[in-house]
């Protein structure tokens, strides 16, 4: 995940930031005010945000203005924070393919919260099953 992070800051930049640590610096607090879920969780743990109990975006900036791949960049940062390792992307899943049958409930509960929607009186995976349906038709109409 770090890696991703770093390379969505990298296409942020203009070619005559990149060399700049400040500039660097500067650009990953923008892109952590507007970062949601687990990028917004690595932006706390390097120090982006305001909250942050740490700041070693410097141990990040310095190494990008030197032009160090951001794997690299990544190994260097573990060393001093190994919380960044256990930051993961969460699986996106794909309504139009999947089976729902598969799906474990947690699952089925993730897909109802993106669409902001709530399953009352679920009580089996059958249940949220159905309901996951539903929705996942009326999305395939308003797509047509």
């Amino acid at each position: 995940m770090c890696v991703g992070v770093l390379q969505k800051l990298d296409n942020l930049l203009q070619p005559e930031e990149k060399s700049n640590q400040q500039a660097i610096e500067n650009k990953f607090r923008e892109f952590c005010e507007s970062a949601k879920k687990q990028d917004n969780r690595f932006c706390y743990y390097v120090g982006g945000l305001e909250e942050s109990a740490t700041k070693i975006i410097q141990e990040l900036s310095r190494p990008l203005s030197w032009g160090m791949p951001p794997i690299k960049v990544c190994e260097k940062l573990v060393k001093k924070d190994a919380q960044i390792c256990d930051l993961r992307y969460e699986k996106t899943i794909d309504l139009k393919t999947v089976d729902l049958k598969k799906l474990k409930v947690r699952d089925l509960k993730k897909i109802l919260s993106e669409f902001d929607e709530v399953c009352d009186g679920c009580v089996e995976k059958g249940d949220f099953i159905k309901k996951v349906e539903v929705i996942r038709d009326a999305q395939l109409k308003t797509e047509l």
